[in-house]
């Protein structure tokens, strides 16, 4: 991260405030945060913000941030997710340094403490079928009824969870519940299960245990073994902290201070991990690194910078209370950001063959071209100018309306760093599409205005046909066409949008594109910013464009102010 991200007069918020008045207090003698992913799928621009307020807490504070693996499901579990899961945290910009954590490393510690609460009489086997125990949990409006199990003798209970460790029960036919309070008013404390029996191999633990501590269970306590001194959730976990405290209070261990926050809700994006997996696994993408999934990974393959995600999260800032953030801030972050420090080339994504009939056979001439007018120590290059040329097909009408500024016949127009040419002729083919125009150029306009003093209203790109490279360019859109596809009544995949990927082939880039590396950027001019996908091998480069160069946040923001 930059020194201006770590800034000490960086935007308060009310976590911030906690935190601060903690250790004026004295309550903690330091900062120890922790991101907690359960290792079930990978990681999305939600949890960019989670992370980035953990670490960045601990970077504030001079304490330090763990990453743990809630691994407590091993029938959703992988090493792959866990593996994307660290790549991307690292990719970001942080570090973990030795403190990488498993919920799976304190199994026996939290079997060892279900004992110790059985012992003190809170916490009971209960032979109810989960269709049993539903509806023996009453509603928000009506309590719920104690199971006629609940009442076992603590004798019976130790012998009966033993045995379900030992593999004595059937799947599903036991659980071990905290013994809590059927009537309360919040139905987590209405004896939440603590323990059910699951023959699944666990990635870590392989067949070593067939109970599994639910995450209720193993949450609260993982933080509290690992000296957790601030617990940031977002706000579905709320109601859930009363339970968390019941059972740190119960075992009388260290007691973590749980602070929730408003979660990420972006327009035109899901961030359900369910529904994300869903459409993995239906093939509605082409995996959890789809450019047009919001994962980090996708957004990483896509061309997104860590810095402009880590931008985003800053701006979005931290609050109690829900929103929709408009994806139009993120793609804005994102400009800006390539903006400063992608350099410029020239690529032809629908060529059109253009001939410059006046321009001498076989002379090639070398134009200076700028890499960044944003930055002039990205220097200049030198590009190929010749007789035969591409230029984009949409920047050619024979008849053109009266706002249509680019070429048609006897217009004149710039050449990027080039001449002014003029459109003489259109060659058709049989069936009257134009495949190549005939133009004539003056000597006399080269990298400038005319010496006449007349202007043109358009300035294009352009390739020469002899050094282009030939490339394949995807084209991403939004994936979904609905702002809110979550509030579709009956299935948010409706609002799929049938659009979103455009595989364009035959494309003609700038020579020096030809043996770029997998992930590097750039902005095409006057078509976006792309970005070298995985795909990529020497001579056959393939692009995804990351974002178009118009900044819709931008005009927002302006007619806002």
């Amino acid at each position: 991260m930059s020194d201006a991200e770590r800034r000490d007069d960086a935007p308060s918020h009310f976590i911030k405030d906690i935190v601060r008045a903690d250790l004026a207090e004295g309550r903690y003698r330091g900062v120890v945060t922790r991101f907690p992913p359960e290792p079930n799928g990978y990681l999305h621009i939600g949890h960019a913000k989670s992370i980035c307020l953990n670490f960045g807490l601990a970077q504030e504070f001079g304490g330090r941030c763990h990453l743990r693996l809630d691994d407590t499901n091993p029938e959703t579990e992988s090493m792959e997710y866990v593996r994307a899961i660290q790549e991307d945290v690292r990719w970001l910009g942080f570090d973990w340094g030795e403190h990488l954590y498993f919920a799976s490393d304190y199994f026996d510690r939290l079997y060892e403490w279900a004992v110790e609460l059985i012992k003190k009489g809170k916490a009971y086997v209960d032979d109810l079928s989960a269709e049993e125990i539903r509806a023996y949990r009453g509603t928000l409006t009506e309590p719920g009824r104690e199971s006629p199990y609940r009442n076992r003798s603590v004798g019976e209970n130790l012998d009966l969870f033993e045995r379900m460790r030992r593999g004595e029960f059937p799947d599903g036919s036991k659980v071990l519940r905290a013994k809590i309070d059927m009537a309360s008013g919040n139905l987590n404390l209405r004896d939440p299960i603590m323990y059910r029996i699951k023959r699944a191999t666990h990635y870590r633990t392989g067949d070593a245990w067939c109970i599994y501590p639910t995450y209720d269970w193993a949450h609260g306590q993982s933080d509290s073994i690992e000296g957790i001194t601030h617990s940031i959730c977002t706000l579905e976990f709320e109601d859930h902290r009363p339970l968390y405290d019941w059972f740190l209070d119960a075992l009388g261990v260290h007691h973590p201070r749980q602070i929730e926050f408003a979660r990420l809700r972006l327009s035109y994006t899901v961030l359900s991990k369910r529904k994300l997996t869903l459409l993995v696994q239906e093939g509605r993408v082409a995996g959890w690194d789809d450019p047009r999934m919001p994962t980090i990974a996708g957004l990483r393959r896509r061309g997104y910078t860590p810095e402009a995600i880590r931008d985003f999260c800053s701006r979005i800032g931290v609050a109690k209370k829900e929103g929709v953030v408009d994806v139009a801030l993120l793609e804005h972050c994102l400009r800006e950001d390539l903006n400063r420090r992608a350099e410029r080339r020239m690529a032809v994504l629908r060529p059109l063959r253009v001939v410059i009939e006046n321009y001498p056979e076989g002379r090639v001439e070398e134009l200076e071209a700028v890499n960044n007018p944003e930055d002039a120590s990205a220097g200049t290059r030198k590009v190929p100018f010749s007789r035969v040329l591409y230029i984009e097909r949409d920047d050619f009408m024979e008849d053109p309306p009266r706002k249509f500024f680019r070429l048609a016949p006897g217009r004149e127009v710039r050449l990027r760093y080039a001449y002014f040419v003029r459109c003489t002729g259109v060659v058709k083919d049989a069936d009257g599409n134009v495949v190549e125009l005939r133009c004539t150029y003056d000597p006399a306009t080269r990298g400038g205005d005319a010496p006449d003093g007349r202007r043109v209203k358009a300035t294009l790109h352009w390739v020469s046909a002899a050094h282009a490279v030939d490339a394949e360019v995807r084209l991403y859109d939004r994936l979904f066409t609905d702002p809110n596809p979550d509030g579709i009544k009956d299935d948010f995949r409706e609002a799929l949008n049938p659009h979103s990927l455009e595989v364009l082939t035959g494309c003609k880039l700038e020579l020096s594109l030809g043996n770029v590396e997998p992930g590097e950027r750039y902005q095409f001019e006057r078509l976006g910013y792309f970005a070298a996908d995985p795909d990529t091998r020497p001579g056959r480069p393939v692009f995804n464009r990351a974002v178009t160069l118009r900044d819709t946040w931008a005009k927002v923001r302006a007619r806002g102010s």
